[in-house]
């Protein structure tokens, strides 16, 4: 009997691997069906999972911290004031001797006009005060003494003519003389004091407070204001620069006529720095005066400096209903240049260690009733807050929440009461 037993288990075997490959090769031969079963059941359990634990959803956290709020506009550079350089004489262009853009310092030539008119107004101006100055000099050299000699000598002939006449007299009431020899006595007293006194007028007119010096004085004043007029004419033939300053604008070339009114440069002088802005008029009632600022101009924006506003202008533009702010830079970086661009922050506001919320996560926040959806036990709840300062990306929290809390943003699409799974930032 075991003789006969060993033989049927030997065939056993072989049927037994045979049945497996089959399962094997079926299997094989549906593999893909097999997968996507497989794939199949995988999704059908992560969507029970979510529909049971909620989708994942990145939150908002609550926090404390310093909030900011801005008012953001874009302006340019420019100093106080500006100077426009132009000529005071008309003439032709001789010579342009800067170039825009360049520094200039207070004096420095910048235009030359054609001035050959002009030099020989003054050569003429110079010898007419040379004359009126050798006039001067005359009266004190040779006028005034030789009327002074000329009076000391009609003196001495009028009390010559005055004994003679005496001596005269007196012989003719002795009867000594002639009546005709008293008559030429008396006329030649006379004409000695005609010419004593002409040679005092002459004195007196030749001396300082006289006419004929204060003539001479007047016309040599003269001659000095019509040299200092050409003088002065002259210096106009050079256009210098008035102020320490940049060259921001040229409008003249050699050749051209210079006329007296007509701009030919424009001068911005060294000093304070400031920035001019349009700000919006709805946010007027945000700005005042001394509200610090940011400022970074746009071909460097990544390089900031410090701005101050330190002038409101009390009309409106109606054209851009649009105020105009100015700020001063007290210290203005290098490559701040005029008229550039820029683009600056305003603080108008500032709240230290209070609780702030990104502002997308605030809902109907323009109304007088915000709210929030918080997270409670795995479902999103509406909560009602009161909303403080508003800042760019950041909304501060009076009441309604706490801090640590865990808020879920207004476009994740989450409705109120539903399953989520918060996942912190």
């Amino acid at each position: 009997m075991s003789d006969e037993a060993l033989p049927l288990k030997t065939q056993v075997r072989p049927a037994t691997k045979s049945g497996a490959r089959a399962i094997l090769s079926g299997l094989w031969s549906h593999r893909w069906f097999a997968l996507a079963a497989i794939a199949l059941v995988a999704v059908g359990g992560w969507q029970a999972g979510r529909a049971l634990l909620g989708p994942a959803v990145v939150v908002d956290i609550v926090r404390r911290g310093d909030l900011v709020r801005t008012v953001v506009a874009s302006g340019h550079v420019e100093t106080p004031f500006r100077v426009e350089i132009g000529a005071q004489i008309t003439g032709v262009v001789q010579d342009v001797l800067v170039e825009q853009g360049q520094r200039v310092t207070r004096g420095q030539p910048l235009i030359a006009i054609e001035a050959s008119e002009l030099n020989a107004a003054v050569v003429q101006a110079r010898g007419v005060v040379a004359q009126a100055e050798a006039r001067v000099r005359q009266m004190d050299e040779l006028t005034l003494p030789s009327a002074r000699e000329t009076l000391a000598e009609a003196r001495a002939n009028l009390l010559n003519a005055q004994a003679t006449f005496d001596r005269t007299a007196d012989l003719e009431r002795k009867g000594s003389t002639t009546r005709v020899a008293l008559d030429d006595a008396r006329k030649a007293l006379d004409v000695a004091r005609a010419q004593a006194r002409a040679a005092e007028l002459q004195v007196f007119t030749s001396s300082p407070n006289g006419s004929a010096y204060v003539m001479a004085r007047t016309q040599l004043d003269q001659a000095r204001a019509s040299l200092d007029t050409a003088t002065s004419r002259l210096s106009y033939a050079t256009i210098a620069a008035p102020r320490d300053g940049v060259l921001i604008s040229r409008s003249v070339e050699r050749g051209a006529i210079a006329q007296p009114g007509k701009a030919l440069m424009v001068l911005a002088p060294d000093g304070d720095t400031q920035l001019v802005l349009q700000i919006d008029e709805r946010n007027l009632g945000l700005i005042a005066l001394g509200q610090p600022a940011v400022a970074s101009a746009d071909a460097f924006p990544e390089r900031r400096f410090d701005a101050r506003v330190n002038y409101i202008n009390p009309g409106v533009d109606l054209s851009r209903a649009s105020v105009e702010v100015k700020l001063t830079v007290p210290d203005p970086p290098a490559y701040l240049r005029q008229d550039m661009t820029v683009s600056v922050d305003i603080e108008v506001a500032r709240r230290a260690n209070t609780l702030v919320l990104p502002t997308r996560s605030l809902h109907d926040g323009l109304s007088n009733a915000p709210w929030i959806m918080g997270v409670a036990e795995g479902r999103a709840r509406k909560t009602p807050v009161r909303a403080g300062l508003r800042g760019v990306t950041d909304v501060e929290i009076l009441e309604g929440a706490k801090e640590g809390d865990q808020v879920i943003p207004a476009t994740s699409g989450v409705l109120t009461g539903q399953r989520v799974r918060p996942v912190a930032p």
